[in-house]
């Protein structure tokens, strides 16, 4: 799609090729050819080594600031095709594009006969399935882009961490991390485990793979969870309150220790291999240095088969004050978004309640920020010097509005956009459950009357 769109029918476990951008085509290279997951660092894989490898290297933010930006509309593939992707770069685009996070999701009557024969994990780990409930969403809805069906916390699984979902209470991490020992244990090379999240994306891509009835290409989305919200989930056991188990790992840390780390090539082996304590100052890197390897191989499979843009998940970031983003998470962060771009596809970062630390996200140099919907756009957008496309931001709960109010406040959200190069359309979250869909679908006509 998008030009000349290539989705192999599988993907081989020894070949892992992204497309990547050659004179407006796409083309196959292999992703991690010209970049390694973190600066310095042996990407070969050696199943019986030590599960860290022998390259783990701590990573600054001055390590990463300096890097060139890839979020340049040259550098992503099939631009002209889709306004989607257009919007994401920051180019014209004949009218808002806009999507929906969860959009095939438990409001969905489609969705919610799927879920009486499947779990939620059967069907992120069918291809099949996955495959259909994203087809059937994007298509009910007539969106401007499809996002993969799966599950942030697949990644857990490889790595050594086996999770499940508990009725009314969300995801459950049976052993949470709360040792040095567990985070040596967690594996990095077992990402070929997660290829059933490729393989469904091939087969959305071969669905969409010719322009719709206005011309346009339909964006295809694939996604991770970042390296913050991930380790919350690692180490709390579930989602929490207060991240209590996670901020007293952190904060154990000790940043200024790792910002005195000469270049990237020095490695923690030497305190992997010592009997260090949970709360010792090697924890919290060695966690982010193995979430941003698997997440990078993980993003790399996704581009591979054919998703044209990468959304971070940062669900969890809004509960760091600033100080606390800048020390422990904008590193790894921009770590893992500058390796996605390096594919050749754009970066959406999208997190809740992040106002307060959106110009310090901004900084990991992605291509579109996610603004939820208690931060007013246009104001947003202005103190970011418009240096970054946008994507939102209605309140989610909007769409259980009378009509009349819905569409005001739609209208307000493009108010606030001004048509100004950059504006995606979506929620400020996700679509809770017991959504209208009618609601949904009239966002998306007035959208569309926008042209």
């Amino acid at each position: 799609m998008l030009g000349s769109k290539v989705g192999s029918n599988h993907l081989l476990s020894e070949q892992k090729s992204a497309s990547v951008t050659a004179g407006g085509h796409r083309v196959q290279a292999d992703p991690l050819a010209e970049f390694n997951p973190l600066p310095g660092r042996d990407t070969s894989v050696n199943s019986s080594a030590d599960p860290e490898g022998q390259n783990r290297a701590v990573t600054t933010v001055d390590q990463t600031a300096s890097y060139d930006a890839v979020n340049q509309p040259d550098a992503a593939t099939g631009a002209n095709g889709s306004r989607f992707v257009r919007a994401c770069l920051r180019q014209q685009v004949d009218r808002t594009p806009v999507w929906f996070l969860r959009q095939a999701g438990r409001y969905m009557p489609e969705y919610m006969a799927v879920r009486k024969h499947h779990s939620l994990l059967e069907i992120c780990r069918t291809p099949e399935i996955a495959a259909e409930v994203t087809i059937t969403a994007t298509e009910r809805l007539g969106v401007d882009a499809a996002i993969i069906f799966a599950d942030l916390l697949l990644p857990l699984t490889p790595m050594g961490l086996d999770f499940d979902f508990v009725a009314n209470e969300g995801p459950q991490v049976n052993t949470p991390l709360r040792t040095l020992e567990q985070i040596r244990a967690l594996r990095t090379d077992r990402t070929d485990d997660l290829l059933y999240v490729s393989r469904a994306i091939e087969k959305v891509v071969a669905h969409f793979s010719q322009p719709r009835s206005d011309g346009d290409q339909l964006g295809i989305i694939g996604f991770c969870g970042a390296p913050f919200t991930l380790a919350s989930y690692m180490i709390e056991g579930g989602s929490s309150r207060n991240y209590i188990e996670t901020k007293k790992l952190m904060y154990a840390s000790h940043p200024e220790r790792a910002q005195r780390v000469e270049g990237p090539r020095e490695t923690l082996s030497h305190l992997s291999r010592s009997h260090l304590s949970a709360t010792d100052s090697a924890f919290w890197p060695i966690l982010m240095d193995k979430l941003v390897t698997v997440l990078t191989d993980y993003a790399a499979q996704q581009v591979a088969a054919g998703a044209d843009v990468i959304q971070v998940f940062d669900s969890w970031v809004g509960a760091l004050s600033p100080s606390d983003y800048r020390d422990y998470a904008l590193a790894p962060t921009t770590s893992l978004i500058r390796n996605i771009q390096a594919l050749g596809v754009p970066v959406i970062y999208f997190g809740v309640e992040t106002a307060t630390l959106l110009p310090l996200m901004r900084q990991t140099r992605c291509d579109v920020l996610g603004l939820d919907w208690r931060t007013p756009l246009d104001r947003t957008w202005r103190d970011l010097d418009y240096a970054v496309a946008v994507q939102g931001n209605l309140d989610p709960i909007t769409l259980f509005a009378p009509p009349e109010v819905l569409e005001r406040r739609v209208a307000e959200i493009l108010a606030a956009a001004a048509r100004r190069p950059g504006h995606i359309f979506n929620l400020g979250h996700g679509i809770v459950p017991g959504t209208p869909v009618d609601a949904v679908l009239q966002v998306v006509r007035q959208l569309k009357a926008t042209e």
